[in-house]
């Protein structure tokens, strides 16, 4: 299949694209690098330095395009707090001239969030059918695109799937922004400084593996779901404090964390029922969190003691 995927410069969407190539699918990349890495866009795939916001009509047309797997967005739960109207601009309007691009593809699969839509959970885990009380504005956006996909599937018969990823970690992730919590803290204390916990650490998530994620894409690809909005999560609880023992533990060091205040805008707790990514497409997350810490730590140290360029960058 030809496939786009928007975002497939950053640390997702990179991944995705590495699968599917890997599985034989001809791709091409959209991304402005305003957060993604040209070089982790994989040398088989067809490169566009572009924004969402751009003409993606004639891409889409030129390249033959089938599939759509939307993963560019604003993505930080703070900015989006800090100025609603720029998350907006880019997880809304950009995504809808998107749309406006591509009513004649076969398959839309968007990237959205379980761990912000559902706001401060009812009961645990979380299916699909939990109300929807985002506490960010960068959760209404994801919701928000959400309903545009509901309406345009009923309007011009859109095949899509909504992928509500927990908290995605892994190789290629961002050591240095406010999300990431693995990367972030791992990243401190490769460089023997002690990371900081926002609030008591007690706050839970659900952390999922990004090779998990990426084949999940892989799978929404092939598989014909019933369901239009799926969790991708591992269904259980992970504490922010068991992360750090865990990372502790897996580069043997004795640094202790600092703790500062709660972040306003994040839930306290949640994980994600994943009975239907089971169910409509076969998939389940295979790697646990010791072991892609593990992953995670060995890729981070080897990509600082192998090159010149800071974590940054790489």
């Amino acid at each position: 299949m030809n496939v786009l995927v928007t975002g497939g410069a950053g640390f997702i969407g990179s991944n995705v694209v590495d699968l599917l190539i890997s599985d034989g699918h001809e791709v091409c990349v959209l991304d402005d690098l305003s957060s993604g890495k040209r070089e982790y866009v994989n040398d088989s795939a067809t490169f566009y330095e572009m924004g969402i916001s751009g003409d993606i009509g004639k891409i889409i047309k030129d390249e033959g395009v089938e599939c759509i797997i939307h993963h560019a967005a604003q993505v930080r739960v703070r900015k989006s707090i800090e100025d609603p109207a720029f998350d907006a601009d880019i997880n809304i309007m950009g995504s809808l001239n998107l749309f406006e691009s591509c009513r004649n593809v076969e398959k839309f699969i968007f990237a959205s969030t379980g761990g912000a839509i559902y706001g401060e959970p009812e009961y645990l885990p979380v299916d699909e059918s939990h109300p929807e009380n985002p506490l960010s504005p960068y959760g209404v956006s994801k919701l928000a695109f959400e309903k545009y996909l509901y309406v345009y599937g009923e309007i011009y018969g859109l095949d899509y799937i909504s992928l509500r990823y927990g908290n995605v970690y892994g190789p290629r992730q961002d050591p240095y922004g406010e999300a990431g919590v693995v990367a972030i803290f791992a990243n401190s204390m490769l460089k023997g400084e002690a990371p900081t916990i926002n609030g008591d650490g007690d706050q839970t998530r659900d952390f999922v593996y990004v090779e998990d994620v990426a084949r999940a894409n892989l799978l929404a690809l092939k598989k014909s779901a019933r369901e239009k909005v799926i969790n991708i999560g591992t269904g259980e609880e992970t504490s922010v404090n068991e992360i750090f023992d865990v990372i502790q533990k897996a580069l043997g060091t004795e640094i202790e964390a600092v703790h500062g205040p709660h972040i306003r805008g994040e839930v306290q707790r949640i994980c994600l029922d994943v009975r239907k990514a089971e169910e409509q497409l076969g998939w389940k997350a295979e790697i646990g969190i010791e072991e892609g810490i593990e992953r995670l730590v060995e890729h981070m140290g080897h990509v600082s003691n192998h090159s010149d360029c800071d974590l940054s960058t790489r």
